[in-house]
């Protein structure tokens, strides 16, 4: 199955632009990415760093068409007194900023203040109107902060919240809106905005339909088959290419063997829209490599979530040496091991018995491949690896917990992996999610609630309960303590340092937070009156 990128008409509106809502039934098509529409002015907007945060200006609606705004623009900067803030203000609405008139209330329990925001993230089915945003069928959850539009491997971690709440008819409003982007894009995007189709995020459906399934009944599964079919085929696109030859076409790879596994990739060369100027300044540290490979590269490390982290650098330390493209992640192919087992039982729920076989062959493969090429015997850790090179990286990372939590190792592996985590990735806040402290946000000395999850329900899946629990209990206290003296759920901890209320990265603090509550939430489920004290 061939997926189609090319977008060529952005859904915009005449000046009265009234709201039509969004025909679930037609593909969406027109979709333009900012740089697409505004062109030179784009450009001259974020190398100028008109605003602080270059998501900002991407997230603008044009006030009036954007033919129009660019032919003022041609005439207006020829003017001696241009200013060029005034001309986007002039012809831009900003970003609508939700949360202004929420106010915490930290007598309330951690609980309780989740549970008042579930309001506040919520977004209705969307409006077509003229900007950026890709219109949704259905109600959805955002992160929050700068995070305005739903983001895709977030969305399981806020699910497993919703799920405590009680909130099953959002878990499955979300997942229909990424059914209906399988189905009219051809994937689920990063999010939805027009400036994101060019990659998509760790391949979370599958899970997502699983959760549900636990909610509703196997049937589930049945219903989003035909969504899970085109999911795998967008991530397996290029299988048929793939050589000795050519190892690499988008997301595929053929290792030296002929096993196949994937990576993480991106369709775009060229500066992120939504951080160009950042990818510039990258692009020309680095005189060894053209701008385009280093764009690519940052993009797709931008697909894994981990944006950004020491796993993808080739010196451990420089973004600009980042070479993500390289390197087969743990995480991403334990993630597609349990499409393969989903689509298995999808179809065996179907009577496609011929269909589940195959598929329980494909996972059974994956699964011996990711152990041949992302297990660390000398280390008893699973790392991603670097198919260039032939070697594994030199970056141990949360993601080597993945297979624990997909149930893919060996009663032995897991022992040896919780034994690494407790020694090293342990810290008083939970667990860090690298060792490496390079002030890249994925790196210590940050803690990040969806790598929490999976390293305690890894942990517990091969019986290490009491290093789960002791995570657990320490993630919890420190979140808990941040919220009582900020009001916050923040994005991601400093699990080091526990004077602190928050963690550094890319980009500033963003509160809210989407993953942080979800994981939170059904943390404190477990046992709520001992967790909050």
């Amino acid at each position: 199955m061939r997926i189609i990128y090319g977008f060529l008409f952005i859904l915009f509106f005449t000046a009265c632009r009234q709201n039509v809502a969004p025909d679930t039934s037609a593909p969406l098509t027109g979709l333009q990415s900012p740089e697409a529409l505004y062109g030179e002015l784009f450009v001259d907007v974020q190398m100028a760093a008109v605003f602080p945060d270059g998501k900002t200006f991407v997230d603008c609606s044009p006030k009036m068409a954007p033919t129009k705004i660019v032919a003022d623009y041609q005439e207006a900067k020829q003017e001696a007194d241009f200013d060029l803030e005034a001309f986007v203000l002039e012809h831009f609405e900003l970003p609508h900023q939700y949360s202004t008139n929420f106010k915490a209330d930290t007598s309330r329990s951690a609980a309780e203040h989740i549970n008042a925001l579930w309001p506040v993230l919520t977004r209705e089915p969307d409006d077509v109107e003229p900007g950026t945003l890709i219109p949704l069928p259905n109600s959805y959850i955002v992160p929050g902060g700068r995070f305005g539009e739903i983001y895709y491997w977030d969305s399981y971690f806020t699910m497993l919240g919703l799920q405590s709440a009680g909130k099953v008819d959002m878990i499955e409003n979300m997942i229909d809106n990424f059914a209906y982007l399988i189905d009219t894009i051809g994937f689920i995007p990063n999010g939805n905005r027009t400036y994101f189709l060019t990659r998509s995020q760790p391949p979370f459906f599958a899970a997502m339909v699983d959760l549900l399934a636990g909610e509703k009944g196997p049937s589930v599964r049945v219903n989003y088959l035909p969504a899970l079919e085109k999911e795998y085929a967008f991530w397996m696109n290029g299988m048929e290419d793939v050589s000795n030859a050519n190892p690499a076409r988008k997301h595929v790879v053929r290792l030296k063997d002929g096993s196949i596994l994937n990576r993480y990739w991106d369709e775009g060369e060229r500066p992120r829209a939504e951080m160009y100027r950042d990818d510039v300044e990258t692009a020309k540290e680095n005189e060894q490599r053209t701008p385009q490979e280093i764009y690519s590269d940052l993009r797709a490390a931008c697909e894994s979530g981990w944006d950004f982290s020491s796993r993808w650098l080739a010196d451990g330390q420089t973004l600009n040496t980042i070479q993500t493209t390289e390197i087969i992640p743990v995480d991403l192919n334990a993630l597609l091991y349990n499409l393969e087992l989903q689509l298995q039982q999808a179809y065996a729920e179907n009577g496609q018995q011929d269909e589940a076989d195959l598929f329980a062959q494909r996972a059974q493969q994956r699964r011996d491949n990711l152990i041949r090429y992302c297990w660390n015997p000398e280390l008893g850790f699973f790392m991603d690896y670097n198919f260039v090179k032939d070697a594994f990286t030199a970056t141990p990372s949360l993601a080597g917990l993945y297979p624990l939590f997909f149930g893919m190792a060996e009663p032995e592996m897991a022992e040896q992996v919780a034994q690494i985590v407790q020694s090293d990735f342990l810290k008083p806040g939970g667990v860090v999610s690298t060792l490496t402290n390079t002030g890249q946000q994925w790196d210590a000395p940050n803690g990040w609630a969806p790598l929490q999850w999976i390293t305690i329900k890894g942990l517990r899946n091969y019986g290490r309960n009491d290093l789960a629990d002791t995570i657990k209990e320490r993630w919890v206290d420190l979140n808990v303590r941040v919220y009582k003296h900020t009001g916050k759920m923040v994005e991601k901890y400093n699990v080091l340092d526990m004077s602190l209320e928050a963690g550094g990265g890319e980009y500033p603090v963003q509160d809210g937070f989407g993953w942080t509550n979800g994981v939170l939430l059904r943390l404190l489920q477990e046992s709520p009156t001992t967790l909050e004290n």
